[in-house]
């Protein structure tokens, strides 16, 4: 028994595994892990350079050649493309990963509705279209889920008001979904990393010195005294993902060194 529920555990043998963003930070360290267990992947993102690089390094690992789905998801027909391409490739689907999200700075003063209307189009609707063309694949194969949330879903911070309110409409949006879908025994689940050492703070504005000084803080803002590294984040989503989690859905699952638990600083 203990040899089958490692497997459970450690493998994600033969299953179809849709990534969204995948071309870097969490994405990326996601689908490499994923490739590793076995997984066959259908990699999205915007950049095909980086895209190219992220299945390499996933072929270099002896898995099989990823699928490339990119494009723009806030294009309705890319997205419908996106489900088409990986289900006539495949003939199934286990897994969705979404993802695909982006960071803007700005609050009620300092930004305007061009700005939310991105950040929502991209963190929600995107999701919203793409998951429901995904769900009757998933029926099919009684698949799972995986929302890439955030602490900030959580917990209010300063300067971040729109994706703020994106990522905790995402994880509305999971336990909603997880109780839709319970009965056709498909789980959703999400994740919501803390600071995680990528580029998406940078990509935001946040300049060396500001950025170095956010890395700093982790050592009084995270219980575990550090940021976290992708991989930590990639297996947390590879468990949800698996077998081994088959009794947990509607579950928004803390990655973030212990700073939900803590006063906030």
């Amino acid at each position: 028994m203990a040899a089958v529920d490692a497997f459970k555990v450690s493998s994600l043998k033969g299953k179809v595994a849709l990534i969204t963003g995948a071309i870097s930070g969490i994405g990326a360290g996601t689908s490499v892990l994923f490739a590793k267990l076995g997984a066959l992947l259908a990699l999205n993102g915007r950049n095909m350079s980086n895209l190219n690089k992220v299945a390499q390094e996933c072929t270099s690992c002896g898995a099989a050649e990823p699928l490339l789905v990119p494009g723009d998801l806030t294009d309705e027909n890319t997205v419908k493309g996106i489900v088409e391409k990986t289900v006539a490739h495949y003939g199934r689907l286990d897994i969705l990963v979404n993802n695909a999200g982006i960071l803007i700075m700005g609050g009620i003063e300092t930004s305007d509705l061009s700005q939310f209307d991105k950040v929502m189009n991209i963190n929600v609707r995107s999701v919203y279209q793409l998951t429901q063309l995904c769900v009757p694949h998933l029926i099919k194969t009684k698949g799972s889920i995986v929302n890439i949330s955030s602490i900030n879903s959580e917990r209010a911070f300063p300067g971040v008001l729109a994706y703020c309110m994106s990522k905790t409409a995402l994880d509305h949006f999971t336990r909603c979904l997880a109780l839709e879908l319970a009965p056709k025994q498909v789980r959703v689940n999400s994740v919501r990393p803390g600071v995680i050492i990528t580029e998406v703070h940078k990509r935001a504005g946040m300049d060396e010195k500001e950025y170095a000084k956010l890395l700093a803080e982790c050592k009084q803002t995270h219980a575990l005294g550090r940021p976290g590294e992708v991989e930590e984040v990639a297996q947390s989503i590879a468990f949800l993902a698996s077998d081994a989690a088959s009794f947990i859905t509607g579950v928004n699952l803390p990655i973030d060194g212990g700073r939900h638990a803590m006063c906030p600083f």
